[in-house]
């Protein structure tokens, strides 16, 4: 599971069957301080995320079981909206 931010939105007018009716986000992965972490991607949302809000989201195979059909063409898949987030500060 990874923190990331809502970005942007996919409008696909053809895509795999398993994803009809599921929405497509562009997700900016995000590190524990908020702060972007990588490059962008594409993650399915069955949670109705909007722009703009941080998320978390699973990648690989529980990505797959997010799906309605537990079966689909999926990498990531948003699964929770962030209210919060508490992280305690590092010593080294």
């Amino acid at each position: 599971m990874y923190l990331g931010k809502v970005i942007g939105t996919v409008i696909a007018t053809r895509k795999d069957e398993s994803l009809k009716g599921i929405r497509l986000l562009v997700v900016q992965p995000l590190n524990e301080r908020r702060e972007p972490s990588g490059e962008p991607h594409v993650a399915v949302d069955v949670i109705g995320a909007n722009r703009g809000e941080v998320v978390f989201l699973v990648s690989r195979r529980e990505a797959i079981e997010a799906l309605p059909e537990a079966f689909g063409p999926v990498d990531a898949a948003v699964v929770g909206i962030v209210d919060r987030v508490y992280v305690e500060e590092r010593r080294e």
